[in-house]
């Protein structure tokens, strides 16, 4: 036996391994962690409503109501033009959406169309006829004068319903032909929200208005 005194063995190398990787694992983990919710994986804040590709978006001054709508379904991959639908999952209402007039009408373009065809009716308490021709006004982009025209038999059909209550004595009036123009536009964009989820119409005018 050998009178030199061993080396002692040094304890503990390999529980001092074992630690170090585990801090390097941790530190990475938490590398890791801090990636991900700079990139928002643990964002929990809800995201923010989903805008309907078919709702009409307002047209600012001088654009054209045309084009806003082609790009609207271009942005969406729809091919075709006029009353084309886009696909959606966003729900919208059973009764429908009010599109509103903007506060500032100054900084909009305003879109006019005529209603084809004059209307005749009946009045509930005289035998005279009354004949109106009608436009619209919309401050939003194409959509909506094509869902007008899309569905101008229904609008036709509920308008010539409304005329046959109306009292002579009342439509001579201003006060009563004032009165007629706004039942007017809630009517068809009581229609419009039935049969595309929105209205759009901003007022109807008097394009000739004979009683006889």
């Amino acid at each position: 036996m050998s009178d030199e005194a061993k080396a002692p063995k040094k304890k503990g190398g390999k529980g001092r391994l074992i630690l170090l990787v585990l801090a390097a694992f941790l530190l990475g983990g938490a590398g890791v962690v801090g990636v991900l919710y700079g990139m928002g994986m643990f964002n929990s804040a809800p995201a923010g409503p989903v805008e309907d590709p078919n709702r009409p978006k307002l047209v600012p001054k001088g654009e054209d109501p045309v084009a806003i709508a082609d790009k609207a379904r271009a942005d969406a991959g729809v091919k075709g033009e006029g009353n084309s639908h886009i696909p959606t999952d966003v729900h919208v209402p059973k009764e429908g959406v009010d599109l509103l007039r903007p506060k500032d009408v100054s900084g909009y373009q305003a879109t006019y169309f005529q209603m084809p065809a004059p209307y005749t009716s009946n009045l509930s308490d005289s035998d005279a006829l009354v004949q109106i021709a009608l436009a619209v006004s919309t401050y939003y982009d194409a959509r909506v004068t094509e869902a007008v025209k899309t569905h101008e038999m229904a609008i036709r059909s509920a308008i010539l319903m409304m005329l046959a209550q109306e009292q002579e004595m009342t439509l001579t009036t201003p006060e009563g032909k004032q009165a007629l123009q706004k039942k007017l536009t809630n009517l068809i964009n009581k229609i419009l929200k039935e049969k595309t989820g929105y209205s759009g119409i901003d007022n109807v005018y008097f394009t000739n208005f004979v009683i006889q």
